[in-house]
């Protein structure tokens, strides 16, 4: 099989972005014939349809979508060769991989990171959310420098550090009958619906956990992708949440402690081995422990 040009995968992207091939033609300034021309290529060599056509443009098949998800990992690769050449030939100090979960993203991250960007300006950081199993499964990998995890069972080899803790709580609207609780067990909410977030997330593992060894389970009414949407479904009336106290203050939740020994998390950070990492990976992580 001939090999694929890097510039048929971004046109590929940006059709199944765009939606139409007329939108991405006009948005990488090339003629429509020749984004059509590279997408026949491109299912000519692997062999599949990549794209089917409906009343509003075009739409990735199932073929077409793992196409997209593999493509974004290969530019990404590529695009990562180019800016570490330029950063050596322009003198920054190196590029810092992290792959961090939400609950680190929302809550300690951005400052943290800040803070070590004021004193190294020359560092450039990629960081990539992921949930807590992936961000430890990328680390060993190599797919990222430094991971941000909370403490979940995993298996890998890989050196883990305390980072921070946070506290996970029940979030209500305020009007629902749980609002005016200070404190329960998640045994005691476990009739309601919930709000919850993707399975493979650390929240979700625990809270299935928690509920298989009582016996029950999580009565799931709608599923989220992040803590913006879950929060607004909430209050939205659609069920209860759990999730880090810092997070359901930002909104306006009722916030009900919850009482069970595993709604105090640790978060660690966590790499394959601290004698290899580069300097500027060292350096961060040692801001981030110091923090």
């Amino acid at each position: 099989m001939q090999p694929i040009d890097p510039l048929s995968l971004r046109l590929f992207l940006t059709v199944v972005d765009a939606g139409t091939i007329a939108a991405a033609a006009q948005r990488e300034h090339i003629a429509a014939a020749a984004v059509s021309r590279r997408i026949s290529e491109i299912e000519t060599l692997f062999g599949v349809p990549l794209l089917r056509r409906t009343n509003k443009g075009v739409e990735p098949t199932e073929a077409g979508e793992r196409l997209a998800a593999l493509a974004h990992r290969a530019l990404h690769q590529f695009d990562d060769i180019a800016i570490q050449m330029r950063d050596f030939a322009s003198g920054t100090s190196g590029i810092v991989r992290i792959a961090a979960n939400i609950s680190s993203i929302v809550q300690f991250l951005p400052r943290d990171i800040q803070s070590f960007a004021a004193r190294h300006p020359n560092v450039r950081i990629v960081l990539e959310e992921k949930p807590s199993a992936q961000v430890v499964r990328a680390v060993a990998d190599n797919a990222a420098d430094i991971g941000v995890f909370t403490s979940v069972p995993h298996g890998y080899a890989i050196h883990a550090m305390p980072y921070r803790t946070d506290n996970l709580v029940l979030a209500a609207p305020p009007e629902h009958a749980l609002a005016r609780v200070q404190s329960l067990a998640f045994a005691d909410a476990l009739d309601e619906e919930f709000v919850a977030l993707p399975a493979d997330t650390a929240i979700s593992q625990c809270l299935t956990r928690a509920a298989n060894e009582l016996g029950r389970s999580v009565r799931v009414r709608i599923q989220v992708s992040s803590y913006d949407a879950q929060c607004l479904m909430i209050e939205a009336g659609l069920g209860l949440g759990v999730m880090p106290e810092a997070v359901a203050k930002q909104h306006a939740l009722a916030v009900v402690a919850l009482t069970d020994a595993w709604a105090a998390r640790e978060l660690l950070i966590g790499v394959r081995s601290l004698d290899a990492l580069l300097e500027a990976c060292r350096k961060l992580v040692a801001h981030l422990t110091d923090v």
